[in-house]
């Protein structure tokens, strides 16, 4: 498959079908201009780029107003980000939070039938992506790009029959569906995780339901130890096999995102301590937003994402347990409840940006037991699920990686699908 400018950014393809216009495979209607007259307390959520990567959130907007089923989105409806910065922005969305209201720059975009199906303009549109993402680049000002009509209506492909179509989806969804599977054991896990520490820590279920005689108030500084993150320069982010974990890392959801990590190429005065290893836990010491949803929020590192090495940046603090009876993992069960969140909150400070105060982690408190080894079951089965865990992340970005590897082939018709049975 090539792009090229010089020829109206025609996609040239030997896959057996009919050319069509991109314009022409769907409706493309952009979202509303809302303005703050429209926002209330209650009603659907407004759907801005940042919804549809993060989800609904402490910073999304509301409105109980109607603006018409045009702009009405639902589970399942196809998105396409157009406007933005180029690299995070532009992409396309299967809609996977409650019904809302779509909010400018992006496109509402429903499949025409007659060429295409939904599942398959999905898929032509996620295989496009690195185009999209080079117009709207090719059209940066102060970071920001777009792709508009007009570069839909020059970009046309060949659209194979509908049984290829069908043929090609059923490959590339089964990928997907393995790894929503991988993702929604993981979830549970991460469930089992909390309610056996809440268990344990806090309604004392295996102790007849009373914290017992010898447990005391442990301060965290009796288990871990708290190292900081490396201070680095925006020339050392260059392509590289070492990756840094950065606050982009923290999902104000709750989880690590792997697509946080930015490449580097360290300089001299990096230490030892500033790398991380798998099972490492790191807190987030600085948040962006107001709304302080990262700042305190604890994550294990479950996965290097085929990067050789990985730092952690000054935005954030490295804690190892310095105990033997207490795992990296059970370290991370304990910062990763609501107990430790609400304690960070108490110790944030600044105006624009959000910190943490250096204090707030050895100052943590909770209620252990003198003799440690009674954690030990409670360790058990939270390593278990942790590694269990890190198992499917890796099974996920191997299932990504084979989907993404197949999508240009399938799309151009370099493996030909049209004889299997599926």
């Amino acid at each position: 498959m090539e792009f090229d400018e010089s020829t109206l950014y025609l996609v040239k393809s030997d896959l057996p079908g009919t050319r069509h216009s991109l314009f022409d495979l769907a409706t493309w209607k952009n979202g509303l201009a809302f303005k703050k007259i429209n926002f209330s307390d209650t009603g659907r959520p407004v759907i801005k780029i940042a919804e549809l990567n993060n989800g609904i959130n402490s910073n999304t907007s509301f409105t109980e107003g109607y603006y018409g089923d045009d702009v009405l989105v639902r589970w399942d409806d196809l998105l396409f980000s157009w406007s933005g910065n180029p690299q995070s922005s532009i992409d396309v969305f299967r809609y996977r939070l409650q019904d809302g209201w779509l909010n400018q720059h992006i496109f509402k975009v429903t499949a025409n039938e007659t060429f295409v199906s939904k599942s398959f303009l999905y898929y032509i549109l996620k295989f496009l992506k690195p185009y999209f993402v080079q117009i709207a680049m090719n059209k940066q000002t102060i970071g920001l790009g777009h792709v508009t009509i007009a570069d839909l209506k020059r970009m046309s492909l060949i659209v194979p029959s509908k049984k290829v179509q069908k043929q090609i989806v059923s490959i590339l969804e089964a990928l997907d569906r393995k790894i929503e599977i991988n993702n929604a054991i993981n979830e549970n896990l991460l469930k089992l995780i909390k309610t056996m520490c809440n268990a344990w820590l806090n309604e004392y279920i295996p102790f007849c339901g009373k914290c017992p005689h010898d447990w005391k108030l442990t301060p965290l500084s009796e288990l871990a130890r708290f190292v900081s993150g490396y201070s680095y320069s925006g020339k050392e982010l260059k392509e590289s096999s070492i990756a840094m974990a950065t606050i982009k890392n923290f999902d104000r959801r709750g989880g690590f995102k792997l697509e946080g990590y930015k490449e580097i190429i360290p300089s001299e005065k990096i230490r030892p301590e500033h790398y991380a290893n798998l099972y490492d836990v790191l807190v987030a010491h600085t948040d962006l937003t107001q709304n302080a949803d990262v700042i305190g929020n604890a994550e294990i590192i479950l996965s290097l994402s085929g990067y050789s090495n990985i730092i952690f940046s000054m935005d954030i603090v490295k804690v190892v347990s310095i105990n033997p009876q207490i795992s990296q993992f059970l370290i991370a069960a304990i910062l990763q409840t609501q107990q430790f969140k609400d304690h960070c909150l108490s110790y944030v400070n600044g105006t624009t940006v959000l910190h943490l105060n250096k204090k707030a982690l050895p100052d943590y408190s909770i209620m252990l037991p003198t003799d440690l080894k009674v954690l030990k079951p409670l360790d058990e089965i939270i390593s278990v699920a942790y590694q269990e865990i890190a198992t499917n992340f890796d099974k996920c970005i191997q299932l990504a990686k084979l989907r993404d590897t197949l999508l240009p082939h399938l799309m151009s018709g370099e493996l030909d699908v049209s004889e299997l049975d599926l």
